[in-house]
């Protein structure tokens, strides 16, 4: 189930975030993710965020963080990772939104693959500057005939 997030989801969303991000981006140290930690935890009460809730446990498998038609973030924990989880909640934020915007790591090539696939078209390549890492900015618009 994909619903708002709610203030008591902010611990495990990131708790998420943190896994997820040390697990896709082993080409950053983990202590840039773990610096970034707390601010994280103070901006996503404030952010636009869905989380996808596992209907029988009822625990926050992943999330989709949004700055308006930004994707500031798709995050799904490990275990749930490759059971359409954020084919979903990227599927919740097309019905939300016409357009959609985001920056991916080159280096993630799995996360470009899945946006490639989901109909995003890479726009340009820049640099992260808090990192130095490559990065593509995608774009996706919703079909005129739909």
């Amino acid at each position: 189930m994909i619903r708002p997030m709610e203030t008591a989801d902010v611990g495990r969303a990131a708790e998420i975030w943190l896994d997820t991000n040390i697990r896709a981006h082993s080409f950053i140290s983990s202590k840039y993710w773990e610096s970034n930690l707390n601010a994280v935890r103070e901006m996503l009460p404030q952010a636009e965020v869905y989380v996808y809730e596992n209907e029988n446990q009822k625990e926050i498998q992943g999330f989709i963080g949004l700055d308006g038609t930004y994707i500031a973030g798709i995050f799904v924990w490990y275990t749930a990772q490759s059971h359409g989880i954020g084919k979903r909640l990227l599927d919740y934020a097309k019905e939300k939104k016409s357009r959609l915007s985001l920056n991916v790591y080159q280096k993630n090539t799995k996360a470009v693959r899945f946006y490639l696939r989901e109909g995003f078209r890479i726009r340009q390549e820049t640099i992260d500057r808090n990192t130095g890492e490559k990065e593509y900015s995608m774009q996706w618009k919703m079909e005129e005939n739909k």
